[in-house]
């Protein structure tokens, strides 16, 4: 083997255990014999890295691995900000050095060149340059190899584009964030990297759905322990982090409390928990936190705060009616009337809802957001802009709403434009894309798993069994990629399996454009600060 020809040539010199790494003169290789021969006392003595225990076994395993030429197949999965990519860089750097008189070659293929295979390249020299023995013995070749001795390291983009057949991995080859990988790519172009020199392979990565090739590696290796008790899987979630890290424990507590323990994110990235096993994006469970006690109202409370939010759908050219009553009794009498006179009865619904903003749970201190209270619903179907722009504006002055979220997509852009006009910033008007409309999903879940979107208790009984449908039938889709875009609603064309009804998700949609609200400075004065939405994914990974 590599590890014991190497072990037995290098000559033995005495190491000082008292003298610090910042004190330390520079030393032979015959210095470095007990440090390097173990990766534990590597990154600890001369790479200024602690390994923790869940860390530790990860290291010894890939490098029991690759010395022994085991070539088995490794799976890690690390909740997020645990240390993973600082792990792989000393890994990396190790096995440079250990192997730096042989001809080798390991490869790390990421979803992505830029950023994640840049900052995994950038990751990889700051462990380097802060190593006692590798800082100013390594090398860059041809933008994206890194060379130390005769041993050395490709970054790949592992995109579906990508063009990486021909590299060679005779020791190692790494999947960075395997869940985002495409399996076809994969096994087409990546594996056969490793195919023929029995390289070590890991899969690095956090939970996300059974398809991806992160979760097809985890059950082979779980197969191939249950065959010889060689330990392959590493899944640790947040708790085993916080074990020990108590400040780690604090953060995903804060995350938690944010987002909800139910949230899709929360239980892939921190607690290594799949999703693909709900029926449904609002899960009975979810739809039980979103279930208030709170009566309705058909007009504004002394003291409280409102809002109004608006989804909006095209007009029918055909239709010369439109319904101006002001409660929800009579909104679901003309409701009644006006879809009998449409030329399309199925066509979208503009949807309005009358959120009371609960401002007690601004001073939770892990919360730090308003809670949303549902009070009031219109619809309208087909009905001319011009008429439904007066009695959105009537509706808009009745409630006093201090703040009105409109969808400004297509046909609503001229009412958002109107309305904007006649009521200047208060107006928030909101564009669907394919990304705004993912980044919309993911952030209503957080609002209802934290308990911070309640239903009433009562109201009008057919809009609100319209809301809990739309609710119930309700599907998503999260795409290939590490962007992570969620479609999601009520399928076009979607039928009640009992009544035959053709399901819409207007009133969803406009319950979902409360989280624009939560960056409105509620406990401020009367001037909006408007904060720009962020990605979830990114806020997951700050604070640690």
């Amino acid at each position: 083997m590599i590890a014991e020809k190497w072990k037995n040539e290098m000559p033995e010199k005495p190491v000082d255990p008292e003298m610090s790494t910042t004190n330390q003169p520079h030393r032979s290789a015959g210095d470095l014999k007990p440090l390097v021969i173990d990766i534990v006392r590597f990154t600890d003595a001369i790479g200024r890295l602690k390994l923790r225990s869940y860390q530790r076994q990860v290291a010894e395993a890939v490098i029991d691995s690759v010395m022994q030429n085991a070539g088995r197949s490794i799976v890690v999965m690390f909740p997020r900000q645990s240390g993973k990519n600082e792990l792989q860089a000393h890994i990396e750097a190790y096995l440079l050095l250990l192997l730096k008189e042989y001809h080798t070659e390991m490869v790390k293929v990421s979803p992505t060149w830029k950023p994640q295979s840049q900052n995994a390249m950038r990751r990889l020299e700051r462990v380097l340059d802060r190593n006692l023995v590798t800082r100013g013995q390594w090398r860059k070749e041809s933008g994206y190899i890194y060379r130390l001795g005769n041993s050395r390291i490709l970054f790949l983009s592992g995109a579906p584009e990508a063009n990486i057949v021909g590299a060679t991995a005779s020791l190692l080859l790494e999947v960075d964030e395997a869940q985002d990988v495409r399996i076809d790519k994969f096994d087409k172009d990546i594996a056969p990297m490793a195919s023929s020199t029995h390289a070590t392979r890991v899969f690095w990565g956090t939970a996300w759905t059974s398809r991806t090739l992160l979760a097809r590696e985890l059950r082979a290796a779980r197969d191939a322990e249950q065959a010889d008790g060689i330990r392959r899987a590493f899944v640790i979630n947040a708790d085993d982090v916080a074990a020990e890290v108590p400040a780690y424990g604090r953060f995903v507590a804060e995350q938690t409390a944010r987002l909800g323990r139910s949230h899709p994110l929360i239980r892939t990235q921190y607690y290594a928990e799949e999703i693909d096993a709900e029926a449904g994006l609002f899960t009975p469970v979810r739809r039980a936190l979103m279930q208030g006690t709170h009566p309705t109202q058909q007009r504004p409370m002394p003291g409280g705060l409102y809002a109004i939010l608006i989804d909006v759908a095209g007009e029918d050219e055909g239709a010369t009616f439109g319904g101006s009553g002001n409660d929800c009794v009579s909104a679901s009498r003309h409701m009644e009337s006006e879809v009998a006179g449409l030329h399309n009865p199925s066509r979208d619904l503009t949807a309005l809802t009358v959120v009371e903003v609960i401002t007690k749970t601004l001073d939770d201190p892990l919360l730090q957001a308003p809670t949303y209270h549902a009070v009031y619903r219109r619809q309208w179907q087909g009905t001319k802009h011009a008429l439904l722009y007066g009695q959105l504006r009537a509706l808009i002055e009745h409630w006093n709403a201090r703040r009105v979220v409109v969808d400004a997509t297509g046909v609503g852009a001229g009412i958002a434009s109107f309305l904007a006009q006649a009521f200047g910033d208060r107006i928030q008007p909101f564009l669907f894309t394919s990304a705004s409309k993912s980044r919309l999903g993911w952030d209503f879940l957080s609002v209802c798993d934290t308990g911070r979107w309640k239903e009433p208790a009562s109201g009008e009984p057919a809009l609100q069994e319209q809301f809990w449908q739309q609710c119930e039938f309700c599907e998503s889709q999260v795409l290939d990629g590490p962007g992570k875009l969620m479609r999601w609603g009520v399928p076009d064309g979607k039928r009640h399996p009992s009544t035959g009804e053709v399901l819409h998700d207007d009133l969803l949609i406009s319950a979902a454009l409360c989280t624009l609200l939560d960056h409105h400075n509620w406990a401020g004065s009367a001037a909006p600060l408007i904060l720009p939405a962020r990605d979830v994914l990114e806020e997951l990974d700050e604070g640690f």
